[in-house]
């Protein structure tokens, strides 16, 4: 990797160290803090947070009837989702120790804490709870599938793509025939950052 893609790199590590720090500040804002994988409020804001709830007969009467009639759409993708979330898991769990690759950690990608909002109604923490799901999951998804790609084929595009996933920066450059024969085994082995992520937390 030359000079400059580093020091790119090392700009994005600083700017998401910067943006954890901004987001803990939310923190103080608006009076929570997390305990492990819950958060609290304080009891004050916690009761202020619950006057602002919407009935769940004003929030159906205050909705359009076409996101009502959509409704079961949107759920029916929850299976195929629940099925994807089992298969990449067991694909893991059984390919990644053969090939030496470091497990993604579910937890890291799927995060369900909207439901401690007191100001969300049942059907909105609900609503609330399907999209962290499934958002997460894709996450997670994209994780595993990077590090595979990392494993079996680190070249990268020769048509840029609207977004890279966390191990395409250390991928080969599209053409580099020489570099893929020399220095794949190396790569598909490059874990390192992930142990450097690993011991600091």
């Amino acid at each position: 990797m030359n000079n400059r893609l580093q020091e790119l790199l090392t700009k994005i590590r600083e700017l998401e160290q910067e943006l954890i720090l901004e987001l803990q500040k939310k923190e103080t804002e608006y009076f929570y803090e997390i305990l492990g994988r819950k958060v609290r409020f304080q009891k004050e804001v916690k009761e202020q947070n619950r006057r602002l709830v919407k009935t769940i007969r004003r929030y159906l009467r205050d909705a359009s009837l076409l996101n009502i009639l959509t409704v079961p759409v949107i759920w029916s993708c929850l299976l195929p989702a629940l099925f994807m979330d089992l298969v990449v898991s067991f694909y893991q769990m059984i390919c990644f120790p053969v090939y030496s690759i470091p497990k993604v950690k579910r937890s890291d990608y799927i995060v369900i804490d909207r439901h401690y909002l007191s100001y969300l109604n049942m059907i909105e923490k609900i609503n609330c709870c399907f999209c962290g799901y499934f958002n997460g999951l894709i996450g997670y998804v994209q994780e595993i599938a990077a590090r595979t790609e990392q494993y079996w084929c680190p070249i990268k595009h020769a048509h840029r793509n609207k977004m890279s996933h966390s191990r395409y920066n250390g991928f080969l450059d599209y053409g580099d025939g020489e570099g893929f024969r020399s220095k794949n085994s190396k790569i598909r082995h490059n874990f390192s950052d992930l142990n450097d992520k690993n011991s600091k937390q």
